[in-house]
């Protein structure tokens, strides 16, 4: 079979790099005493999964297939078929262990001189999750729900008690049995709305007591409003209108291309060489104050593989324009640029000192330049991802196991950029 395959083929790289990998980690969850049903070889599967997703296949019944039906992988699977549950629990089981590899393949690429982070770009883009607009709740919708569902129960054990009197009869129903399924994804979700008002209670307090310790120091109200009792109404609409996903809890309502979907807002921070520094599912639909945690997991990722070398130039869109944040990042003396988000700034005279300094720097010919290469160094990033490996989605459910999802795509992102740098060819 491996005489069907070019030299130079993607598949070949790609066992050359796994035999460069320590998968340590991995092979140690197996036994080796020859006790069990043995199982198929770690590298190969982890060789199998890497090719996949660098072509854009992540699904594992379609990976299955492949195994039958594709020469590529067939040779990375030694003409072996494991079956889409083998696949599957494998990536699930290793999901740690294989976001690992994005370190190891980061190293990869700064051995080969590929990693240049004196400008940094950090943009998002949206991916659908595994779950649809159709299962979201309010809190209300939520509550009426489990009312629905408790009734339910009650008015089942109400007539198997009639039926079978002191005798066991039929199980409840499965969606009221197993605390995995839906009664219980309603009670996860009821207990995050709780915390989300508590949360809101608490911030309110906390405001109250700085106006009160103001008051008390000056002798002076603080400008603005005095609140009143309770959330405010902007606070009780947010409270109102929030919504959960039974599905995917963890994913949320986000805009894309002018349409709302159900997905995640993908966080990326990408070197001038097109090289994924840091990916991460973003903790809200909207980019302010993401730019922050963003680098800060680059900076980490960075150091992870030994590079110290300081972010000079950080670029970013309007929508990341965070006042606390970037000024934060310049006394770490990176140079930022976030094109101000203007709001009700009708006239310069309008906004704020920083956001006209802003202005300033991206308005003199040195700023113009370097905020140019934001385009050239993070867009071709979704683009090969979304539309020539065909990466729109988000197979797993669960913010953890998204997050390993991501990092895998990642990893292959910055494999195929090994694959196609000159002195790895």
């Amino acid at each position: 079979m491996a005489e069907w395959l070019p030299e130079g083929h993607l598949a070949r790289f790609v066992i050359e790099v796994v035999d460069q990998l320590d998968l340590s980690a991995i092979y140690g969850w197996y036994r080796v005493d020859g006790h069990g049903r043995p199982a198929h070889d770690p590298a190969m599967m982890t060789a199998l999964l890497l090719f996949n997703y660098s072509v854009g296949v992540c699904s594992s019944r379609a990976i299955e297939r492949r195994c039958v039906e594709d020469v590529a992988c067939r040779v990375l699977a030694a003409n072996r078929r494991p079956d889409h549950a083998t696949i599957a629990r494998f990536r699930v089981r290793h999901q740690a262990e294989l976001s690992e590899l994005f370190f190891q393949v980061l190293e990869l690429c700064k051995d080969a001189g590929m990693v240049r982070v004196g400008t940094v770009a950090v943009d998002s883009t949206k991916l659908a999750a595994n779950a649809s607009l159709g299962a979201n709740r309010t809190h209300q919708q939520l509550r009426l729900e489990a009312e629905r569902l408790l009734g339910q129960a009650a008015e089942t054990d109400a007539r198997e008690d009639d039926q079978f009197g002191e005798c066991r009869g039929d199980e409840l129903p499965e969606d009221l049995a197993d605390p995995g399924t839906r009664a219980a994804r309603i009670g996860e979700l009821l207990e995050r709305a709780r915390k989300r008002v508590e949360k809101i209670e608490a911030e309110r307090t906390e405001m109250l007591n700085r106006r009160a310790e103001h008051e008390t120091e000056t002798g002076k109200r603080p400008r603005g409003r005095r609140p009143g009792e309770g959330p405010d109404k902007q606070q009780r609409r947010v409270l109102e209108r929030e919504k959960y996903n039974l599905t995917d809890p963890d994913s949320k309502i986000v805009s894309h291309r002018g349409m709302l979907i159900q997905g995640y807002n993908v966080q990326t921070a990408v070197s001038a060489g097109q090289i994924i520094l840091a990916i991460r599912a973003g903790d809200g639909a909207a980019d302010p104050g993401q730019l922050a945690p963003t680098v800060a997991d680059a900076i980490a990722n960075l150091r992870r593989v030994g590079i110290d070398e300081r972010i000079k130039d950080l670029l970013a869109d309007r929508g990341y324009w965070h006042t606390q944040q970037i000024l934060d990042l310049q006394k770490d003396k990176i140079r930022v640029l976030v094109p101000p988000s203007n709001g009700r700034a009708r006239s310069p005279e309008r906004m704020s000192p920083e956001a006209q300094k802003m202005n300033q720097t991206l308005a003199s010919e040195d700023g113009k330049a370097a905020y140019l290469q934001r385009q050239q160094i993070v867009e071709p990033v979704f683009a090969q991802t979304k539309h020539h490996r065909g990466i729109t989605r988000i197979l797993r459910r669960g913010r953890e196991a998204v997050q390993a999802e991501l990092d895998l795509i990642a990893t292959t992102h910055n494999l195929l950029k090994l694959y196609r740098n000159p002195q790895t060819a």
